[in-house]
């Protein structure tokens, strides 16, 4: 089931044709989140730590809207226009992730949409 933008008021619309987040066999399945300002619709300023903060803002936006949460992510990969920025990129996702620890991984891509520095995407549980 596609999961409708007006349910995403705390996430940037879709950039592309795709869906936020699709819901299959009990489980959320959400597409890459970059960090656009949801209000806005562009590229938050600050470098890596400012765009990780607010990639995970968005996806964390996706799986609630989604009916999930973040303690119920079981899968995540994380895109990083520069692994360099790994260590600075893992702080900040603890912090969203607490004592939680999903399945993750973590590649150097070329590119990223918008330019941006990183993107994560994840599946989530939808059950207890």
């Amino acid at each position: 089931m596609r999961i409708p933008i007006w349910d995403l008021i705390a996430a940037p619309a879709a950039i592309g044709p795709y869906s936020q987040g699709i819901k299959a066999g009990g489980m959320l399945f959400c597409s890459g989140c970059v960090p656009l300002d949801p209000a806005t619709m562009r590229v938050v300023e600050g470098g890596v730590e400012a765009q990780t903060e607010q990639a995970l803002k968005n996806l964390k936006a996706v799986v609630e809207a989604g009916g999930s949460t973040l303690g119920k992510v079981v899968k995540t990969t994380v895109f990083l226009k520069d692994m360099n920025d790994f260590v600075t990129v893992n702080g900040i996702y603890s912090k969203f992730f607490g004592d939680h620890k999903p399945a993750r991984s973590a590649v150097e891509v070329a590119r990223l949409p918008k330019d941006v520095l990183v993107e994560v995407e994840c599946i989530a549980n939808l059950s207890n």
